[in-house]
């Protein structure tokens, strides 16, 4: 019994030479697990004897945070700054006399921004035109009002407070959404800045109690600033740069190269060499389109403006009025005629007319507008072999119109733009002069509606009957577009060579 006992208590030599050969074998090992473990005890230990406010560090110890409670603890200990709104004292309820309980109720942050400035440009000696957007509920239900000041650098003691009430005008017919587009007109009684000494235009914008009657909020907008000798008031009266100037709605989506290639190309052409093109790009000028752009840029016909910051501000159709009203009041003073089309329509001028023969016949009215021709967007004409067709342009082969009566279609429009004092898409309201619609037989826009937004081959039905009706939709053939289209390929490589030619869809 005794040996046995023994046994069991003295280990085997064998299992003590397993036992040191395992220890041998990990020695650095533990050596650093010892090592933390001891710092971690005098870490603790020495806890003891710091004040109470980092005692409480301890827990950390224990349990570490994941990381969302990291954030949520530094949210926590360390709110933001306290904005104005939130300083006012918050108002309770209140019990009256004969238990009549007084509700209060209590207002924070702001829905909208009172005015967005885009941007402010002179009309004359004496007047300006401020651009930007608004609260629309702010317009639709309250009555803002504008006060524009002209602050001279040199001020003087009877330019102290040069002041006039703003006009403005809301042109987007009510399309706008959370925003609204505003233009206000600052005329002043007399001319302002014209001695070029220079000075500011400030805007103030005040909502009259709008979205809360207990408040009269005034914001002041630096709207416009002129150094000292930067006005040239010949601008306002010399001969324009251009005879026809294009001003686009703002481009977005996915669009196909070879469309725009093709719009622009005829266009150029279309208008001649006094002409210019400034492009709008809200998300469309992807790389393949900027290739497209890029040689009429460097041949001076088009300028592109990167306005994808307006996507921020929840606007109608990519805040297009806000963009088509700075464009008028920016180059209404550097063009005799604006245009205001779309990439996916194409103007003709019949009967071997030209746009000069056009607009000189129209140069008494203010503006006019122009008639829509609806094109198919997927049927093509089969007069060629099914490889050839695929290889022609688009405005080559689509060439079946809408016919169908009794409907209406709407026009696009052209201005000359210094009498033209806000703008709309399809038409302006805010004219100075006359305006005419009775333009059938001169002038008219073919419109392939769709196919800039689809990076594929717009055919998607080939036919070969001159007529056809589709869906209750009729349809004719219609080769006007496909007539020019050669002299519009010689007119490109002529401009800018073969540089295009492996344009995609």
């Amino acid at each position: 019994m005794t040996k046995e006992t023994d046994q069991i208590q003295i280990p085997n030599h064998k299992d003590r030479k397993m036992f040191i050969g395992v220890v041998w074998n990990c020695a650095g090992e533990l050596k650093l697990l010892l090592s933390a473990l001891l710092f971690l005890c005098s870490l603790i230990t020495l806890f003891q004897f710091f004040p109470s406010s980092v005692r409480d560090l301890r827990v950390c110890a224990s349990f570490p945070p994941p990381s969302s409670a990291v954030q949520f603890l530094k949210t926590t200990t360390n709110p933001p700054p306290p904005i104005e709104s939130q300083q006012i004292k918050k108002l309770e309820d209140v019990v009256l006399e004969g238990g009549l309980i007084k509700r209060n109720f209590n207002g924070y942050g702001a829905a909208a921004y009172n005015f967005i400035l885009m941007s402010a440009y002179r009309g004359g000696v004496d007047t300006f035109a401020v651009i930007g957007l608004s609260s629309k509920p702010l317009h639709l239900f309250s009555k803002p009002t504008y006060l524009c000041q002209w602050v001279p650098h040199n001020v003087t003691e009877n330019q102290q407070n040069i002041t006039t009430p703003g006009y403005k005008i809301l042109p987007d017919w009510g399309y706008g959404r959370v925003y609204t587009v505003v233009i206000v007109n600052c005329t002043f009684p007399f001319p302002v800045g014209h001695d070029g000494a220079g000075g500011q235009l400030l805007v103030h914008a005040s909502t009259s109690g709008g979205g809360d009657s207990n408040f009269d909020l005034t914001d002041t907008i630096e709207a416009l600033t002129e150094t000292p000798g930067s006005l040239n008031t010949l601008q306002f009266t010399a001969p324009p740069k251009y005879d026809y100037l294009y001003c686009g709605s703002p481009l977005y989506g996915n669009l196909s190269p070879q469309r725009v290639r093709e719009w622009m190309a005829y266009h150029v052409k279309f208008f001649g060499e006094k002409s210019h093109f400034v492009i709008h790009d809200a998300g469309g000028v992807h790389p393949e389109v900027m290739d497209v752009l890029k040689p009429w840029i460097e041949k001076g016909y088009v300028t592109l403006q990167d306005i994808k910051e307006e996507e921020r501000f929840d606007g109608y159709y990519h805040n297009q009025f806000l963009i088509v009203n700075d464009c008028l009041h920016r180059y209404r003073f550097m063009t005799k005629w604006m245009f205001f089309f779309d990439v996916d329509e194409f103007l003709f001028v019949p009967n071997k007319g030209t746009i000069k023969t056009v607009t000189d016949s129209m140069s008494q009215f203010t503006q006019f507008t122009i008639e829509q021709r609806t094109m198919s967007n997927k049927l093509c004409y089969l007069d060629d072999t099914a490889g050839k067709i695929y290889r022609k342009w688009g405005m080559e082969k689509l060439v079946y119109r809408d016919i169908k009566r009794g409907i209406r279609r709407d026009r696009k429009y052209v201005i000359q733009p210094r009498n033209v004092f806000a703008t709309g898409v399809h038409m302006s309201q805010n004219i100075m002069g006359k305006s005419t619609h009775k333009t059938e037989g001169k002038i008219m826009y073919y419109h392939y509606h769709g196919t800039i937004s689809e990076r594929r081959e717009p055919c998607r039905q080939l036919v070969n009957t001159t007529n056809l009706n589709v869906e209750g939709t009729p349809y004719v053939v219609d080769t006007t577009m496909r007539e020019a289209a050669g002299n519009v390929k010689r007119f490109e490589l002529r401009m800018i060579g073969p540089v295009l030619q492996r344009t995609r869809q």
